[in-house]
């Protein structure tokens, strides 16, 4: 499954899955059954169980924006029941980007820390770290920040991680090490996601000089 970026997205994608495909799956379950009754029950009693799953994930998602505390209190608790889920990533990335928003680093650091082991797949895994990183840069943890950034990723986030990287030594008045990361960040194809590290890269060359 492609990996998105924001929960707007996510939501989106379910939704557009589900009516496009939502009633010929559940029909082919039905109609496949044939000689194979037990194995078929199985099989739509799993896919039943799945769409109520997205249906409770949709619902939560929702919710968000229209009262923001009863969102997160529903989230944690699909969270809890639903925690070998997909959504439940989902759902924590959500409750984290509500907490960002509030300033309630703690929180954030919090859900993403859920993400993280709950995390299916390395993609999503890597998202929730990077989002970590940065919840962590704002608390100043700099060095936490680093060792979330060094965790295994895929290769296509280099570019986001050596510019998190990046900013981190600049913070810490590592002049050297930032202007290097950046260009990391730059030789990964970061430029053509954030134009603003050839900005960060030049002035830090002036400043060294």
């Amino acid at each position: 499954m492609e990996i998105y970026q924001t929960e707007e997205q996510q939501v989106e994608a379910i939704k557009s899955f589900w009516q496009q495909n939502g009633n010929a799956v559940i029909a082919g379950v039905v109609l496949g059954l044939g000689g194979f009754a037990a194995y078929g029950y199985y099989q739509d009693y799993t896919l039943t169980q799945q769409v109520a799953t997205a249906d409770s994930y949709l619902n939560n998602v929702e919710q968000n924006g229209k009262n923001i505390s009863q969102f997160d209190k529903a989230g944690e608790q699909f969270i809890a029941k639903h925690g070998d889920s997909s959504y439940a990533v989902f759902t924590a990335f959500a409750i984290a980007k509500n907490a960002v928003a509030a300033k309630n680093w703690k929180q954030a650091e919090n859900e993403l820390n859920i993400a993280i082991a709950k995390a299916p797949n390395s993609g999503l895994k890597a998202i929730a770290l990077v989002r970590l990183a940065r919840v962590q840069i704002q608390q100043q943890q700099y060095a936490q920040a680093l060792a979330s950034l060094a965790k295994p990723m895929p290769k296509s986030f280099t570019a986001t991680v050596e510019d998190i990287k990046g900013d981190v030594y600049r913070l810490q008045n590592k002049k050297q090490l930032a202007l290097a990361a950046y260009q990391e960040s730059i030789n990964a194809g970061g430029l053509t996601t954030n134009p603003a590290l050839q900005t960060k890269v030049d002035d830090l060359a002036e400043a060294l000089n």
